[in-house]
């Protein structure tokens, strides 16, 4: 297993994926509410399985990854957030930047835990890949996720078609 560091907030903890969240990461992919701007299909079991590896696996090939969002009061898998590098067939490119992404269950949306993560994982990513450029990419009706990423720092710099789905590009600048 790759050397995933844990980030505590106050009310929680960023861990690694382990293969027992698996039950947990099917649940939440399964949810209409969860895949509406991504994909707007919900996962099998299979494809959570290999969304799990992936998590796990880009630690070890590109030294960031995905955290599972724990809460601390009742341990509980409440989403997932962090960077991957996805080689996506995008234009413009964000190849070679670290693409940050987040998703909560619905109980957890709208209490302010995503700015809580985005708090706790942007300046991880700045101390520990200096200079990296950090980019994200939001369905243009998502305005609670275009919100919190204009909070944290987000501009829009372009707007494209990915997987016949419109998005907006974001990146931030390297503090």
């Amino acid at each position: 297993m790759p050397n995933i560091p844990v980030l505590e907030t106050d009310r929680l903890v960023l861990r690694g994926f382990q293969s027992d969240d698996l039950d947990a990461l099917t649940a939440m992919w399964s949810m209409p509410e969860v895949v509406r701007y991504i994909a707007g299909v919900p996962l099998s079991r299979e494809q959570s399985w290999v969304r799990l590896l992936r998590h796990i696996g880009m630690w070890s090939v590109m030294g960031f990854g995905f955290w599972a969002i724990t809460e601390k009061a009742s341990g509980q898998l409440i989403g997932e957030s962090g960077f991957h590098e996805m080689r996506r067939g995008l234009v413009p490119s964000i190849e070679g930047t670290m693409e940050a992404g987040w998703g909560l269950i619905p109980d957890y949306q709208g209490r302010g835990y995503a700015s809580e993560v985005l708090e706790t994982i942007l300046p991880w990513a700045e101390a520990n890949h200096r200079g990296a450029a950090i980019t994200c990419i939001i369905d243009p009706d998502n305005a609670p996720s275009i919100r919190l990423a204009q909070r944290h720092g987000f501009q829009e710099f372009a707007r494209s078609t990915y997987q016949d789905s419109d998005i907006v590009v974001f990146r931030r600048n390297a503090a």
